[in-house]
């Protein structure tokens, strides 16, 4: 299974790896909880300022995260790698 998308938005998936489930994110890449029950306005806010997803948006998995000064990456068990824009 191939494919390229972001996680919540933020980043492009690179060539490694799956690449995060097309479609609509099911859970919050910032505290994995299920986007459907909650309000994450706060969680976008990080997300979109400075922090890099924690979670995987398709499966709600932690990722593991390095940040670097040029960027970040953030990158799941089962679906792969999302790197920040940067």
């Amino acid at each position: 299974m191939t494919g390229q998308g972001a996680a919540t938005g933020q980043g492009a998936a690179t060539g490694r790896g799956a690449g995060p489930a097309a479609g609509p994110a099911a859970y919050c890449g910032y505290c994995g909880k299920d986007l459907g029950g909650d309000d994450h306005a706060a969680c976008a806010r990080r997300l979109r300022v400075i922090d890099p997803p924690r979670f995987c948006s398709a499966c709600a998995r932690r990722m593991v995260v390095q940040v670097t000064p040029a960027g970040w990456t953030a990158t799941c068990s089962r679906h792969g790698e999302t790197t920040s824009a940067r």
